[in-house]
């Protein structure tokens, strides 16, 4: 509400109606839409952006749940459609679009640079419009305003406004403004005035009088934790004594399902299910008659759900019109004619109709045009690094031989795969039961809403399972997408059946996180959880042993220490490994014999295609989790010179929400010195140091202190890369962002930005030592890539800059090279098919 915004005239001015008919000029349009704050894009895929190819515009205006595609002919508007985002194809046709503001300023500049050269950006909206104008100002007349506590609130106001002030001072000293630069935040007193004009209800706590009777009163309800036994419990109390009892949870099928399995009578008194979300609960004492019970998943589970909302897809796997993000001049393989250069997309008019093709020129300048509605048959151009491939000459063989030689060899490999998986089918394995009553209750107690895929993917395993076969399912997706959640579950299932598990995890840090999410979601059950890793002492360690040989421990998370030969179970029934491709040649062979005796569940959040994961991995049963959690945000990303003062505001920044910072400094012999640097620049922030040559006990004492919010930066090196999830945690600074890998980068900015908060990631590089073409790639990739779901093409840009021969091995490197990763990802799904439809199957 204090946010300084565009004021409410000059938003509506700035509206803009299209309707098929309308003539108006592309260049004109694009025009409009710059200067309104859209960004020009190779392939709208989020809100805020548009695209031209031809005589189509693409735009996403930020009300709109998906994109539009306008399509013209000449300066007239023939047809508006939606379109998906993921795929690029049209949906349905609009009689029309209303395009607002995508950003809260608007300037006339289409630069938007001010007199000094400087980028225009909200932080000088106060000098764009001298009326103070916020979001109150966009509500209608007859708005209702609801304050849960009008105090608190006026509390609030006020400690910002004092921190404001602060941090204006400091900016004056730096010179980043000057004396009259006028507030960029609304004060109590314009609060004030704008709501005189609406109607407000204050719900805060009222003092009252103690000889005052009151007709009704509300009082809060017992808070039960997720202990679900005590909660049944007191509901059955409560029905008993004949009060009434309506229970509001996003999980309420599984509660009454729950509930349905306890009672004994079925004409006992059953309280009202009713699927929702609420705040808080409330008893309701009548002055006569019985007494009410509202329960939500607060009192419950000990957390409010936030409200599913409607949001688009967005894309997590490759547009399947792979053109959109072609770039002039790519090396691209047509799947009949061999490889070339993309030369863009061009319109020819045949028979008085204009078309888009795909250009494509070979050898000796000879030039093919592909229709759009051929675009599947042209895909880029992937090899081994360094490899620069011939061009093809359109009219000769070479290329029909070429392809011919690697059919031959995927149809091989596709032999090989098969006998894999027709040996894993005979498998004889431990078949679990159906879930349990207590399954129900663990997974009615998770704090956040399920998304589709997640539910898919754990239907997937727990069919797995309960076949008598060994399961070897991996699961794939991107960073935070809730892939910990469903080894958990599955974890737990094995536990009912009296099997134990074993979780694998790359890093010590990784495994004390496991093992502190295990114990706190697993509390309320009778299950043993234990971590095995360099935080136990040798005494420790040596007791936890024994313990795993009794079946004393029931689940034990732990690094490559679990893979060692003195380590013996007494019934173990299922591993998950967490990024299996993170450990040693050594540790893989030992997990390859453990797939055919016991389940096996693996994880990763390399984003990798299924075909190529086939090629990589075997036959193995893959599922794939693409749906962001509710809520999730994409993260601000900022590539750029070390900058101090650039650092400073953004831990100051962060620290004033409540919030901590990651600083990634990953060299161990100067993490000091930097350490002191940032302490001198930010004497306020408590700072600590973690990396991996630190003794055992400090290191795990620091990240327990940083978890619990006793420290508000974390200087450490990479080892935060994996998995680490601390939602208060949303500020990432990485110093020397250029020595990293692509994927790592990808990793690093995934510990940021994992709850509904906006997250913000700052990559440095060295302020004056120029840096390799490699480096600059991989930082204009990360850069680039900040939607949601952008793993896939960061992972296909990485194998590019890379070359596919990483990982792949040396029997099928040459044949990648000769016709590039994508086209050959393709083929070997086809031989497999054939083989399997010929009935030819290996034995």
């Amino acid at each position: 509400i204090m946010t300084r915004t565009l004021p409410r005239q000059d938003f509506l001015k700035a509206t803009q109606t299209i309707e098929p008919g309308q003539g108006i000029r592309l260049s004109q349009l694009i025009k409009e839409w710059v200067q309104k704050g859209f960004q020009s894009a190779s392939t709208v895929i989020v809100p805020g952006q548009f695209t031209r190819r031809g005589g189509i515009l693409d735009i996403w205006p930020p009300a709109d749940q998906l994109p539009t595609r306008l399509e013209f002919f000449g300066d007239e508007i023939e047809n508006l459609r939606s379109f998906d985002p993921t795929t690029q194809r049209t949906i349905e046709k609009h009689e029309r679009l209303l395009i607002s503001p995508a950003r809260e300023f608007l300037v006339d500049n289409i630069e938007i640079t001010g007199e000094d050269g400087q980028e225009w950006t909200e932080f000088h909206i106060p000098f764009l419009y001298t009326t103070p104008s916020s979001l109150l100002d966009f509500l209608p007349t007859d708005t209702l305003v609801l304050f849960d506590d009008w105090d608190a609130f006026e509390d609030t106001v006020n400690e910002f406004e004092e921190q404001a002030v602060g941090l204006r001072k400091d900016y004056l000293a730096d010179n980043i403004i000057d004396e009259n630069y006028p507030l960029p935040y609304i004060t109590l007193g314009e609060i004030h005035d704008s709501l005189s004009e609406y109607q407000t209800l204050d719900l805060g706590a009222v003092g009252v009088s103690f000889d005052s009777e009151l007709a009704i009163t509300f009082s809060p309800n017992q808070r039960f934790g997720g202990q679900l036994k005590m909660f049944l419990g007191h509901i059955k109390k409560m029905l008993e004594r004949g009060d009434r009892v309506v229970i509001v949870s996003r999980q309420a099928a599984r509660l009454q399902d729950v509930w349905q399995e306890t009672i004994l009578n079925e004409d006992e008194a059953s309280p009202t299910f009713t699927e929702g979300s609420l705040a808080d609960g409330w008893m309701l004492t009548p002055a006569e008659g019985p007494r009410l019970h509202l329960l939500t998943d607060g009192e419950i589970f000990g957390w409010k759900r936030p409200q599913p909302r409607q949001r688009p897809r967005v894309q997590t796997e490759a547009p399947e019109a792979e053109y959109v993000e072609f770039q002039f001049n790519d090396l691209v393989v047509h799947i009949d004619h061999g490889i070339g250069h993309y030369k863009g997309l061009l319109t020819r008019e045949i028979e008085g109709i204009e078309h888009e093709y795909i250009c494509v020129q070979y050898a000796e300048g000879d030039q093919l045009y592909v229709p759009v509605h051929q675009a599947d048959r042209v895909t880029r151009y992937i090899g081994a690094k360094g490899h620069r491939p011939a061009i093809s000459r359109l009219s000769g063989t070479d290329w029909r031989r070429v392809k011919e030689r690697v059919i031959k060899a995927v149809e091989a490999v596709a032999e090989d795969l098969l006998e894999l998986y027709a040996k894993r089918q005979v498998a004889k394995g431990y078949s679990f039961s159906m879930d349990t009553p207590w399954q129900k209750e663990l997974e009615a107690s998770f704090p956040y809403i399920e998304t589709e895929d997640q539910l898919n993917v754990l239907k997937d395993v727990k069919t797995d399972m309960q076949e008598p076969r060994p399961m070897d399912r991996l699961i794939c997706g991107d960073v935070g997408y809730g892939k910990t959640e469903i080894a958990l579950r599955a974890a737990f299932k094995a536990v009912m059946d009296g099997k134990q598990v074993a979780m694998l995890v790359p890093t010590t840090i990784l495994a004390q996180q496991h093992f502190r999410t295990f114990r706190q979601r697993l509390a309320p059950f009778p299950v043993e959880v234990e971590m095995l890793s360099r935080f136990r002492t040798p005494a420790q360690q040596r007791e936890i042993l024994y313990r795993l040989m009794q079946g004393a421990i029931d689940i034990v998370i732990g690094t490559h220490r679990l893979v060692q030969m003195d380590v013996i179970f007494k019934d173990l029934g299922l591993v998950i490994i967490d990024e299996e491709q993170r450990f040693g040649v050594t540790h893989k062979e030992h997990l390859k014999k453990l797939r055919t005796e016991v389940d096996v569940l693996t994880m990763t959040a390399t984003p990798i295609p299924r075909t190529l994961y086939m090629a990589l991995t075997g036959v193995r049963d893959i599922s794939t989790i693409n749906t962001p959690p509710e809520e999730r945000l994409p993260i601000v990303t900022h590539v750029g010179p070390f900058q101090v003062k650039l650092i400073r505001q953004a831990i100051l920044r962060e620290l004033e929400r409540g919030g901590q910072v990651f600083f990634v400094h990953n060299r161990v012999q100067t993490i000091e010195g930097m350490k002191n640097q940032v302490k001198r620049l930010v004497p306020e922030a408590r700072i600590a140091i973690a990396h991996g040559q630190m003794a055992e006990k400090e290191l795990a004492q620091k990240m327990r202190e940083f978890t619990n919010g006793e420290i508000d930066v974390l200087m450490s090196t990479s080892i935060i890369e994996s998995g680490l999830d601390i939602p208060n945690a949303n500020t990432l600074i990485v110093d020397r962002a250029d020595t990293f890998g692509l994927a790592q980068l990808y990793q690093l900015r995934g510990r940021v930005g994992r709850g509904a908060q906006r997250a913000y990631a700052f990559f440095f590089k060295h302020r004056t030592r120029p840096i390799s073409e490699e480096g600059r790639m991989r930082l204009d990739t990360i850069a680039d890539h900040t939607q949601l779901g952008a793993g896939f093409s960061i992972a296909m840009r990485d194998l590019e800059i890379r070359g596919a021969g990483d990982f792949l091995g040396t029997r099928q490197h040459g044949h990648i090279a000769a016709v590039g990763l994508n086209l050959y990802t393709k083929l070997l799904p086809q031989a497999v098919n054939q083989i399997k439809e010929s009935g030819t199957l290996p034995t």
